[in-house]
């Protein structure tokens, strides 16, 4: 299977390749294409016992493949269409399960490791200039090459990824092509809405001016905790979020080309049929049975919080420190099972040793349940995707490292090591030792 997706990639790459090409002068039009195969396997740990959501202390190697088109059309002045068809594949260690932090930010908790075709993205985008100031921006992913206004404010509706627009650290935020740890790719704590593959639908609004914007989105939210179908009920069922960006600022009087900092402090708010974690644990302890946190699930629960980042750069050599949190108190719902994390890491241009397209990254995250999480497992309960049937409560802790070698500019080849320590935040089990080899594909 690894060989066919392999040669089906290198023919879709030269079609692709050839009519991105041909569109390369049409300031109307933006083609790219990104195909990205993870190889990931696990060493055997300690694992004293197992439960239905644990990590597997000896499998295989588990692969993951996504290939998506990204295509960008501007048909009137200030106005924005972008269509993403993406196609996934594979699955990951344990099913998706076993690691709050789970390693593998390509990989969706699915039950069918075939490859499928969606949407990822389907949106629409007006601007509304603020100023005649204007700057170049070359063609990328979901962006034509033109001159465009750098003071705006726009409204975006369709379907998307809320880290599309949200908490976006330029050091830890691509699993394509950083750090591949779910809780290094986002803010851990921040249980965004999005379907089972990361996706939702909603408007997001922005005003950038200068070095500030400011964003606020409200989104749809999955019908069940991690699911597929998204329902919008307004203060029944919805997510929202209001971030503020302090971009490209220098924290001394000292400038110099490269040097400089970004900022992003977000606060969140998810409405969803959540069940509440105290109400689970009561109802276990009076009917003698591990409490179950689908039995208190009901609308008008509410997951809140905040996360902050904040990027350093110095020429070469990059640093972010992120933290987030959520009250903890009803039912993860989207992301993953985390209610406070602090991560920090430096990456490193390849420049420094003359290799000008490679980089090293290394980080370090702590992820952490609530006192009403960590006891409705302990006693035996079970989220979407972590819980080993009891629990010897310890913070999560992960050290990723990767080295992304650049073949001709379009292709890298990324080695990836991660130590998991307490996975699912269990001293009992561990620690896992996980090694990745990714193959990352962009034109």
């Amino acid at each position: 299977m690894k060989w066919r997706i392999l040669s089906t990639l290198m023919l879709i790459s030269t079609v692709i390749k050839s009519i991105a090409q041909d569109s390369s002068s049409n300031k109307k039009i933006s083609l790219h294409y990104q195909a990205t195969l993870i190889p990931q396997y696990a060493f055997k740990f300690n694992s004293p016992y197992v439960g239905n959501n644990s990590l597997i202390p000896n499998e295989p190697i588990r692969t993951s493949f996504t290939s998506t088109l990204f295509a960008a059309y501007k048909p009137f002045k200030n106005t924005y269409l972008v269509f993403n068809p993406e196609v996934a594949a594979g699955e990951g260690l344990s099913k998706t399960l076993g690691i709050a932090g789970f390693p593998n930010g390509e990989i969706y908790r699915v039950g069918d490791p075939a490859p499928q075709l969606f949407v990822a993205r389907l949106y629409a985008e007006q601007r509304f200039p603020l100023s005649s100031k204007k700057e170049f921006v070359a063609t990328d992913e979901n962006q034509i090459k033109e001159k465009t206004h750098t003071e705006y404010i726009s409204l975006i509706v369709g379907k998307f990824a809320l880290t599309d627009f949200f908490d976006d650290c330029e050091v830890s935020h691509d699993p394509r092509t950083q750090f591949m740890n779910w809780s290094l790719m986002a803010n851990g704590a921040w249980d965004y809405p999005a379907n089972v593959r990361g996706y939702t639908y909603g408007a997001v609004a922005q005003a950038v001016w200068g070095k500030y914007a400011l964003r606020a989105a409200i989104t749809a939210v999955p019908m069940e905790a991690n699911e597929s179908e998204l329902q919008f009920k307004g203060r029944k069922a919805m997510g929202s979020v209001i971030e503020f960006e302090l971009n490209h600022f220098n924290l001394t009087k000292r400038k110099k080309e490269g040097y400089y900092h970004t900022l992003h402090i977000g606060i969140f708010s998810n409405h969803a049929r959540m069940g509440n974690y105290q109400t689970s644990i009561n109802t276990g302890l009076a009917t003698f049975m591990p409490p179950d946190i689908t039995d208190s699930r009901m609308y008008g629960r509410t997951k809140n919080g905040y996360y902050f980042s904040l990027e350093s750069h110095r020429g070469k050599v990059h640093h972010f420190i992120k933290h987030s949190r959520n009250d903890g108190q009803n039912e993860t719902w989207a992301f993953t099972e985390i209610d406070a994390s602090v991560a920090t890491g430096f990456s490193f241009d390849g420049s420094i040793w003359k290799r000008q397209n490679d980089k090293f990254g290394i980080a370090y995250v702590k992820n952490d349940l609530s006192e009403p999480h960590k006891q409705y497992l302990k006693n035996g309960g079970y989220g979407f995707i972590i819980g080993d049937g009891k629990l010897n409560y310890a913070s999560e802790q992960i050290i990723e490292t990767y080295y992304s070698l650049s073949i001709r500019n379009q292709l890298f080849i990324t080695p990836d090591y991660q130590f998991v320590l307490h996975p699912a935040y269990n001293a009992d089990r561990g620690p896992v030792h996980i090694v990745s080899l990714r193959l990352h594909l962009a034109l």
